[in-house]
């Protein structure tokens, strides 16, 4: 159960994302706003994508003043709060069931691109003390973007695939409409 704290240790606590939730007792708030930020960070440096790196200020912005908001609830208020995950990440598994195919085939791709890339990246940078100066050029050129074009191909894809679902939906509300509308 979570219980309120000392203000300065929630103030101190809340300069890193997640650790005043955990701090209060709110350890799955905490944890899954912790890992978003580390996520970020990691993926930021790990594919060489900087541009992304302007999304943490918002993270922690967010969990600082979560966090303070928090500490400053009424007691009742705050002894009223349940603990769960940020962006319901609770309900994707509920518990006692598994993951549906789709998702496990989704998060297995994933694994395995990531894993793949990861792979060939090291295997090539073992390779490549073998290529000649001008070969060791172009191998850096073309390997150490790979991952910025995959991870830009694949934002691209879920895009349409977000815009195609809307349109179906779109579509199948008009069906519906039109199919009340008939005598």
């Amino acid at each position: 159960m979570a219980r309120k704290k000392n203000g300065f240790w929630t103030f101190v606590f809340s300069l890193w994302p997640g650790a005043a939730e955990m701090y209060m007792g709110f350890f799955k708030q905490g944890l899954s706003l912790m890992g978003v930020f580390l996520l970020i960070l990691f993926l930021a440096s790990w594919l060489s994508i900087g541009p992304l790196l302007y999304v943490l200020p918002l993270v922690w912005c967010y969990g600082f003043f979560h966090a303070n908001h928090l500490r400053s609830l009424p007691d009742e208020e705050f002894y009223a709060l349940e603990d769960g995950y940020l962006f319901e990440l609770d309900q994707l598994l509920p518990k006692g069931k598994q993951l549906s195919k789709k998702s496990r085939n989704l998060l297995a791709g994933a694994l395995i691109l990531i894993g793949s890339i990861s792979l060939l990246k090291r295997l090539m940078d073992l390779l490549c003390r073998l290529f000649p100066g001008y070969l060791q050029d172009w191998y850096w050129d073309i390997w150490h973007n790979v991952p910025q074009i995959i991870f830009a191909g694949l934002m691209v894809l879920v895009g349409i695939w977000l815009i195609m679902g809307k349109k179906q939906e779109l579509a199948q509300e008009e069906e519906q409409e039109k199919g009340g509308e008939q005598p």
